[in-house]
């Protein structure tokens, strides 16, 4: 019989990351690390979106001593600008008309930390394609999905077939966790 493995956490209160590791299987708790997020344009999407990941996971190995942490950043980019989360509906709008009739890409960024040390990390890209998007049917999509705490100003995984018209990479990836690859990585980590 293998001894217990230490306890996971979720360096996140998002919750569709939380639902995503849940149906995945895994037993974790969820801590809410405070930090300061970059925002450098000079950064890939890998890199970027696995700095802001990396401070996450560090800071929430060190609210749970010898647990290991997952943290994750989502970014949506089009023509390599990142598109985080919009301040108002205006910006959502705006945001989703940029999107309308394009493929961008969803890069999320995984970090795995234990004691404040960093032992994992990956990223993952999905190419997304949107149909050809009137304001009005954007502003219908914006009253069923709130798109005030999502990147891009979009869910994927509500009202799908109002936005989408192909994908290209993992579904989970858009949803805000790749739950494939980091199922393999937890899988290693926690043995």
């Amino acid at each position: 019989m293998a001894g217990p493995t230490r306890p996971l956490v979720l360096a996140s209160t998002s919750p569709r990351r939380v639902e995503l590791l849940r149906e995945a299987g895994f037993d974790f708790a969820i801590v809410s690390p405070q930090v300061e997020e970059a925002h450098d344009a000079t950064l890939t999407p890998e890199q970027l979106t696995c700095e802001n990941a990396r401070r996450k996971a560090v800071a929430g190995s060190l609210q749970a001593p010898g647990a290991l942490a997952l943290g994750a950043d989502t970014l949506v980019y089009v023509d390599g600008d990142p598109l985080a989360k919009p301040a108002d509906m205006d910006e959502a709008l705006s945001m989703v008309r940029r999107l309308s009739g394009r493929t961008h890409e969803v890069c999320t960024g995984v970090v795995f930390a234990c004691d404040g040390s960093v032992e994992h990390e990956l990223h993952v890209i999905t190419r997304v394609t949107f149909k050809p998007l009137t304001d009005a049917l954007i502003r219908d999509y914006h009253r069923q999905v709130n798109p005030l705490d999502k990147a891009g100003a979009y869910g994927i995984q509500a009202c799908t077939d109002m936005l989408l018209d192909r994908m290209d990479g993992s579904f989970t990836n858009v949803v805000g966790l790749p739950v494939a690859e980091v199922t393999a990585v937890l899988r290693h980590l926690l043995a």
